[in-house]
């Protein structure tokens, strides 16, 4: 039977190389000089630190054009709250949403069974495995969630017949 995994993965590589220009773009920029304005990464997270909240903004918005560059989706970025450190000098924790998470799973397994598709889905982890008897019923349900669920990226992998 053909079936296809629903997937949500971010290249960590590509997540470094775009942390690493946003450092060196704030250390040449006129606007951050004497700042102690830098994003630091863990893993899936990052951590941003500046002078004040307007700089932090800045930094954001810096960080959000590099990972666009690098084809990163916007989406998968969740903001934390923004804290005071010493002084005038605030960080931001953001983090970088990977797997489909078990409340989008249940949606798009929902969404899948009421449109009467021939096709099954199944939550595996953070995984989606959809599972139809023709490879048109699967190429219809993709377009279903490509349109339907915006709220985070969403790739579509391991297709097989």
């Amino acid at each position: 039977m053909p079936s296809f995994d629903i997937v949500s993965e971010v290249d960590k590589q590509e997540i470094r190389n775009a942390v690493d220009q946003l450092n060196k773009e704030v250390s040449t920029r006129f606007d951050f000089k004497g700042s102690d304005t830098r994003a630091e990464q863990n893993d899936y997270e990052l951590h941003l630190f500046a002078d004040d909240e307007f700089k932090l903004g800045q930094v954001m918005d810096v960080l959000m054009t590099k990972f666009t560059k690098r084809e990163i989706d916007v989406r998968c970025l969740d903001k934390g709250q923004v804290e005071k450190i010493s002084g005038n000098k605030v960080k931001q924790k953001v983090t970088v949403k990977t797997g489909v998470e078990s409340d989008l799973a249940k949606k798009i397994v929902k969404l899948i069974k009421d449109s009467k598709l021939k096709a099954q889905a199944s939550i595996q982890g953070e995984v989606v495995r959809v599972t139809g008897a023709k490879r048109d019923s699967l190429q219809e349900a993709i377009q279903l969630v490509k349109s339907s669920i915006t709220e985070q990226p969403l790739q579509f992998r391991n297709f097989r017949d």
